[in-house]
């Protein structure tokens, strides 16, 4: 039986990965997918969205909806490792709808309609949950489970130098969801920087005509050069495609409760996690945490399941 799903994301290039796996995985009924800005503003993820859904035509389409970002962002994105447009700057073509749906709207009532049946991917910054929140008082009872990839628990950030993207861009949101009565289980940037590729990646994809090989063939190889050009590194981390295996095969990642909150007022720890790992806690824990992953296990999950996406849209 498919495991119902919500995937909430801001689609740079790891997100698209994500999707195109998920999109095509039998284990996975994608309900909706929503968008939220954080590596591109909300206007250019909706568009994102709307276009990897065209471009991969999934057998069946999730409803899809745009979030408007958050009320207060601080200056920072991913264009620079991710491109102007967040996709490798390849600009595909997607046909403008008149109308767009509310991405907490789209989330609430596909919760509701399958109350505790219903897991959240949560790719981005959490403010689309966030607002599901504080929009309906019951949203937090019906949901099955979120799994979010952000926060630090070593202290060690990737966008400050203690605080991870997706907590940092909106850090009153991400608080309210680690705070919500929900079950979570939180893929931080500890075990998603354990999983990395090397250029090699690029030769595990096969080499038939298809609708991912065609997409993987423009952003793979830019997403390596931005890695190198920017970072000084010659592998690059596919974080959201680590939280989708987080879903879909647990037992590749060792997980312990714990009690973590996130700074939403200081100067130089905006968006920072904090957990209670002292002698003596005081704090309640409130979210599963993944402590160890195999790399591996992981790593051969995710080619897995690309080379499957390029079998189902093969020409």
């Amino acid at each position: 039986m498919s495991r119902k799903v919500i995937i909430d994301c801001d689609p740079g290039i790891d997100d698209a990965i994500a999707l195109m796996i998920a999109l095509f995985d039998p284990r996975l009924d994608v309900l909706a997918i929503t968008s939220t800005a954080g590596n591109v503003n909300a206007d250019q993820a909706y568009t994102n969205l709307q276009a990897l859904i065209e471009c991969l035509d999934p057998p069946r389409r999730p409803r899809i909806a745009m979030g408007p970002g958050p009320r207060l962002a601080p200056p920072v994105d991913s264009t620079f490792l991710h491109g102007s447009d967040g996709l490798a700057e390849i600009h595909l073509d997607v046909a403008k709808l008149h109308q767009t749906h509310s991405a907490d709207k789209l989330i609430s009532d596909e919760v509701r309609a399958f109350s505790d049946e219903v897991t959240i991917l949560c790719l981005g910054p959490m403010t689309n949950v966030a607002n599901c929140l504080q929009r309906d008082p019951t949203f937090a009872s019906q949901v099955g489970q979120i799994i979010i990839t952000g926060g630090s628990v070593n202290g060690i950030g990737n966008v400050t130098p203690c605080a991870e993207f997706n907590c940092h861009f909106d850090a009153e949101s991400a608080r309210r969801v680690l705070h919500s009565k929900t079950t979570k289980t939180l893929v931080p940037l500890d075990i998603t920087s354990q999983v990395t590729f090397g250029i090699d990646l690029l030769d595990h994809i096969p080499k038939k005509e298809s609708r991912v090989t065609d997409l993987l063939n423009q952003i793979l190889p830019f997403y390596f050069r931005s890695h190198r050009r920017h970072l000084a590194q010659e592998g690059i981390c596919l974080d959201d495609a680590v939280a989708l295996v987080a879903l879909l095969q647990p037992e590749l990642f060792e997980s312990v409760p714990m009690a973590g909150d996130v700074e939403t007022q200081g100067d130089l720890t905006l968006g920072a996690t904090i957990f209670d790992q002292r002698t003596v806690r005081t704090w309640t824990p409130n979210m599963e945490v993944m402590t160890s992953v195999d790399a591996a296990g992981v790593k051969d999950c995710i080619i897995r399941g690309i080379i499957e996406a390029v079998k189902e849209t093969a020409g």
